[in-house]
């Protein structure tokens, strides 16, 4: 079965895939003023939203590295900026919701969270467009 001689490349690609999203995941948990997994387990539905959306604009340039790097250490790296630029994103997002966003998201109002989310994943996809080039 020829099919499966790139079996061990993508069990390399995709772990390191979810480790890379997962180490992203717990960073941008940890810079973010929230406690989101905590808020999410209580029900809320605006973390739930924001986080979600981060993940998507998290996984869109690593999958584009994938694609497009070399290796898999070229990845991380470009995964590294990725995870640069939706930090930058949350907190620019943050900036431009103004100083009422915190306790909107920690009341579960979605408004600004669909907004977050949709920013992240809208970076995130010229993200991995440019990873392209």
């Amino acid at each position: 079965m020829t099919s499966l001689a790139t079996l061990p490349g993508f069990l390399a690609y995709f772990l390191a895939g979810i480790v890379l999203l997962g180490g992203a995941m717990a960073v941008y948990v940890q810079v973010t003023p929230h406690s989101e997994l905590k808020m999410i387990r209580g029900g809320n539905t605006a973390a739930a939203i924001t986080l979600g959306g981060a993940m998507l604009g998290f996984s869109l340039p690593i999958a584009s590295a994938f694609q497009h790097s070399v290796n898999i250490v070229d990845a991380a790296v470009w995964s590294v900026v990725a995870l640069v630029v939706q930090i930058v994103v949350f907190f620019v997002v943050a900036k431009l919701l103004g100083s009422e966003w915190r306790a909107a998201m920690e009341r579960g109002e979605t408004a600004g969270a669909v907004f977050k989310a949709s920013a992240a994943v809208a970076v995130g996809m010229l993200n991995a467009a440019c990873l392209s080039t």
